[in-house]
């Protein structure tokens, strides 16, 4: 998709101040905003539909003239490309002091070429239990390969993604399920499921659901948060920029006068834009979101020192301490590789100063990055796809995405050799562990927000299956454990307070009597989002699932008719399937 801005010629300057034009707010005039209320003739197709077409209106950015000057992209007086301000620097550094309200004439053209950078995640396979009785992984809340992908589909009609920027855990941890919450004290509430695998034909093979749920606790201490905002030239896009600024708009509303607000900008240089203020005071915040300019190379290492500096100055003892960092992650002036961010933010974190990532943009997004600094910032990492997205992570669920109940959360499943002969685990590539380094509290697990719920699925294979699954004979395996005779698995898990430095332990036993022949709705919603990561990368353990399947099981769903995520994810499955079209395709 190329995107083309006509601006005007260099002498429409001269002219421009008996020409001005009216800000228009962001996003653009005719950008959809999905909403619960939206009519539908009671059929659940239809509202998956009407849902569905209304997402895209929110990547259908208009460039016109006067969307250009309201979206703010490039300066907050209108000019908004990198490119012709890279070409006239004296001339866009003279404009950004005067307010126009008209730009160069250089035609910007997005390359056909794409740097988007992502980790590499090497699909689990099927492990034997007599080699590996283990299976350990730190819990992962982020969801931005969920966005991401659904903005890769949305913009080329149901195409262009590669695997690697498909993690399936982060597709189905994207939504939120029914699991029941703590009781007596405890950090979690846990559930387990045992039931038919729907994508093998192996009766003998089992599909098994972890799931958690952490404790809500609204930061009565107060949040000293650090908006730390990428304003490099690379920044400059509609859907990067100024969807930061709307997207923190959107998380000040939730601020209190409990909480304390701090803004650093970097581009070449870091810059305190607004320091300590009150979260109650809308217009100071709003004012210095209002001024990001973008321009400029990108020093992120001089930001995040800074935002930690200032972080560490305003500390709220029992408090939510945060840097928010946002960006497209392309840094590319000191400190600016992956091992080198990481040994950044491993130090940094030592504060007690935690570092979630917001992701934005295209083209150039650095996803590895991203997820690499926030996992070893002892934060989240979320990709902001859409204005919708910022309303999900940064308003409905805001605590859930920023405030930390338990951090370095672990799990690890042991299975019986007497009883299980082997499994595999759905996702968690990125996250895997060693079996030792679950007792390990020096290794680092997974954080996990008020409220949210974590799950994680397996095919577990038993004994009697006539699959065979390749493994390492040894005169010292011995499937007689003495085991209770029903007891298949034990899952683990470890977790530690948010300023704790000592883990703590709960064990849960599962049983073959728990297992039943219908998945309940919230194993079957997982399963389905797990077929698609599955049908989307072309898995070899995508078995018999099709998108068809998928669609037609989890229509069933009753939170489809009233929950627009999950109506807007089965008429993803749909558009890959070919059984839509937006309106806006040729």
């Amino acid at each position: 998709m190329k995107r083309k801005l006509a601006l005007l010629m260099t002498a429409c300057i001269l002219l421009s101040a008996c020409s001005k034009l009216p800000q228009q707010a962001w996003p653009p005039a005719g950008s959809g905003q999905p909403s619960a209320s939206l009519p539908n003739d009671g059929s659940v197709d239809t509202r998956i539909k009407t849902v569905g077409e209304s997402y895209d209106g929110l990547y259908s950015y208009d460039y016109s003239l006067d969307a250009v000057q309201g979206s703010r992209g490039f300066y907050s007086k209108g000019m908004t490309n990198s490119v012709a301000a890279s070409a006239m620097p004296e001339m866009a550094a003279e404009a950004a002091d005067e307010d126009y309200g008209f730009m160069p004439d250089i035609i910007y053209e997005e390359p056909d070429w794409n740097t988007e950078s992502y980790n590499e995640v090497k699909e689990s396979g099927i492990v034997s239990v007599q080699t590996q009785p283990f299976s350990t992984f730190g819990a992962d809340v982020d969801t931005a390969s969920y966005s991401n992908l659904r903005r890769r589909l949305y913009e080329n009609d149901g195409h262009g993604t590669t695997d690697n920027a498909i993690r399936v855990e982060e597709l189905i941890n994207y939504f939120g399920y029914n699991y029941p919450t703590p009781k007596n004290g405890e950090k979690f509430g846990v559930v387990t499921s045992l039931t038919s695998c729907p994508w093998v034909e192996d009766k003998n093979t089992m599909l098994l659901r972890v799931g958690i749920k952490a404790e809500e606790i609204d930061p009565s201490a107060g949040s000293n948060i650090v908006f730390l905002v990428d304003t490099s030239g690379s920044m400059f896009d509609n859907n990067k920029l100024p969807l930061v600024q709307q997207a923190l708009k959107t998380l000040q509303t939730k601020l209190t006068d409990k909480d304390t607000v701090s803004i650093v900008t970097y581009a070449g240089e870091d810059k305190v834009v607004c320091e300590g203020v009150k979260g109650s005071d809308r217009e100071a915040i709003t004012k210095a979101i209002d001024s990001f300019v973008a321009w400029g190379s990108t020093n992120g290492e001089g930001g995040i020192n800074r935002a930690y500096e200032i972080a560490e100055k305003y500390f709220v003892e029992g408090g939510n301490n945060r840097v928010l960092l946002a960006t497209d992650g392309d840094l590319n002036v000191g400190v600016s590789s992956e091992a080198g961010l990481i040994e950044l933010v491993e130090e940094k974190k030592k504060s007690g100063v935690f570092l979630s990532c917001l992701g934005f943009g295209d083209g150039n997004y650095q996803d590895d990055k991203m997820e690499a600094l926030a996992d070893h910032g002892n934060g989240n990492y979320a990709y902001i796809d859409c204005s919708r997205e910022a309303e999900r992570a940064l308003k409905d669920e805001l605590w859930s995405t920023l405030y930390t109940v338990a951090k370095d959360v672990k799990f690890q499943v042991e299975f019986n050799p007497a009883k299980v002969k082997g499994y595999r685990l759905i996702g968690y590539e990125n996250r895997a562990m060693a079996a030792e380094d679950f007792a390990n509290d020096a290794k680092d697990g997974g954080e996990v927000g008020s409220g949210q719920c974590v799950t994680a699925l397996y095919e577990v294979i038993t004994t009697d299956s006539d699959r065979e699954i390749p493994s390492v004979e040894s005169k010292y395996n011995n499937a007689n454990t003495g085991i209770d005779g029903n007891e298949l698995l034990t899952v683990n898990i470890r977790y530690k307070e948010p300023d704790g430095n000592e883990s703590q332990l709960k064990t849960y036993p599962v049983t073959s009597d728990m297992y039943t022949e219908t998945m309940d709705d919230d194993t079957s919603w997982a399963a389905g989002v797990a077929q698609f990561g599955m049908l989307m990368r072309n898995s070899e353990y995508k078995g018999t699932s099709s998108y068809k399947e998928i669609y037609d099981r989890l229509k069933n769903d009753p939170r489809v008719m009233n929950e627009d995520l999950r109506a807007e994810f089965l008429y993803i499955v749909g558009l890959v399937n070919g059984d839509f079209k937006f309106p806006s395709a040729d």
